[in-house]
């Protein structure tokens, strides 16, 4: 069945806060589009944080630059700002560690100190960085860093799409082998 398209900004005008339906239908029509899930570590200033988000990507490789959008309502967003970080990249296995940096606290993670900035242990990747520039993005920043340390494992890894989590069969993944 398809619903009916929405048209929220008309042409040449300001961008409009949406009203709570309008809202519900973006969040869902974003939903449909699959993401990786990963966890955003970093040493605040008073104590070490996590926030899981599906809003990371490549920015470049020369430098090697990533993104990773983080929402300004998120608790740990002020204290990133200038710090190193590491993007944990998580493995289909381990749902229960996005859930409890999304709020739902779970057993504590195992953290490995790395020499740019804390990450998880046992992640399928990891990308450690420093800051390189952050841009507004309305209701979230947008973090870039420069990528210092990376390393990927072997294994299925947890996606996120339509507002559940699903996995992405190793087999889908990268073309290292074909390079």
């Amino acid at each position: 069945m398809m619903v009916t398209r929405r048209k929220i900004v008309a042409e040449g005008s300001i961008p409009r806060k949406l009203d709570g339906a309008t809202l519900h239908h973006f969040r869902g029509s974003l939903g449909r589009f699959a993401t990786g899930v990963a966890i955003v570590t970093f040493d605040g200033v008073s104590r070490r944080h996590g926030i899981t988000v599906n809003s990371f990507t490549s920015v470049s490789m020369e430098p090697p630059l990533v993104l990773v959008s983080i929402a300004r309502s998120s608790k740990a967003h002020d204290e990133l700002k200038d710090r190193p970080f590491t993007v944990n990249i998580l493995g289909a296995e381990q749902q229960a560690l996005a859930m409890h940096f999304a709020g739902r606290p779970g057993l504590e993670p195992l953290w490995v100190e790395g020499e740019t900035a804390p990450r998880l242990s046992g992640v399928l990747a990891f990308f450690s960085c420093t800051p390189w520039a952050a841009y507004d993005g309305g209701d979230h920043t947008l973090y870039l860093g420069l990528v210092h340390e990376f390393n990927y494992r072997k294994g299925d890894a947890l996606a996120f799409a339509n507002s559940s989590f699903t996995t992405i069969p190793e087999s889908q993944l990268g073309v290292e082998e074909l390079l």
